[in-house]
């Protein structure tokens, strides 16, 4: 998928980049640019077509925020093109999740800005992501979706389970919101492990938390 439907254009002040094209190198087309608009997503890897799908975000911003229209590929096998409203975006979902369509490309809709205070913000958020992420390690990124009221992390880290491993995946000293592969883990691995945080975190605080993350295919 990354090796085809990638191409970002830009055309004023809108970008339409393609369901493969990767997200971070996208807010840096925006950046070259001098767009502003894009630069929550400076540091959330993945695809355009993920980050539409999943109306991902950061520090304030989404992708409902900029998000002008989107193109899909229907159950039916017809391609249509969807407005935001359509979407029905809310957080981390959209209405695609529920129709079973595929995204093929997004228009997003920028502002002009300058330059320099655009890496300027860039810079700061990416500086944030290095002090409180474990970056350093390979993961799934942020597992949970955040609880009413609370914190999946704070949650995870009262209930004691920073550190708390299984296999070769274990719940990040750095940030409990993370699942990090330090030892050859296997997708079981984060599966049980990810199950077993939930039931841990429901025993401790009785809030039920909710996965971020999309599982695909059967278990091992």
């Amino acid at each position: 998928m990354c090796d085809k439907l990638n191409n970002v254009s830009v055309d004023g002040y809108t970008i339409e980049a393609e369901a493969g094209a990767n997200l971070i190198e996208t807010t840096r087309i925006a950046l070259r640019h001098s767009l502003t608009g894009f630069e929550f997503a400076c540091g959330i890897p993945g695809s355009i077509g993920g980050a539409v799908f999943m109306n991902a975000g950061a520090y304030g911003g989404e992708i409902a925020h900029i998000l002008q229209s989107c193109q899909v590929l229907t159950k039916e096998g017809e391609i249509e093109t969807l407005s935001v409203k359509d979407l029905a975006f809310g957080y981390r979902h959209s209405a695609i999740q529920d129709s079973g369509a595929v995204v093929l490309s997004a228009k997003f809709a920028l502002s002009p800005g300058n330059h320099q205070v655009i890496k300027q913000e860039m810079d700061r958020l990416t500086h944030l992501r290095e002090l409180k992420q474990p970056l350093e390690y390979p993961s799934c990124g942020s597992v949970f979706k955040r609880p009413v009221g609370h914190f999946a992390g704070q949650l995870i880290s009262e209930a004691g389970l920073k550190g708390y491993r299984i296999g070769g995946v274990e719940v990040s000293e750095k940030h409990a919101g993370f699942m990090i592969n330090v030892a050859d883990g296997t997708a079981k691995d984060y599966e049980d492990l990810i199950q077993s945080v939930i039931e841990k975190v429901k025993e401790h605080s009785g809030v039920t938390l909710e996965r971020e993350v999309r599982i695909l295919g059967e278990k091992e």
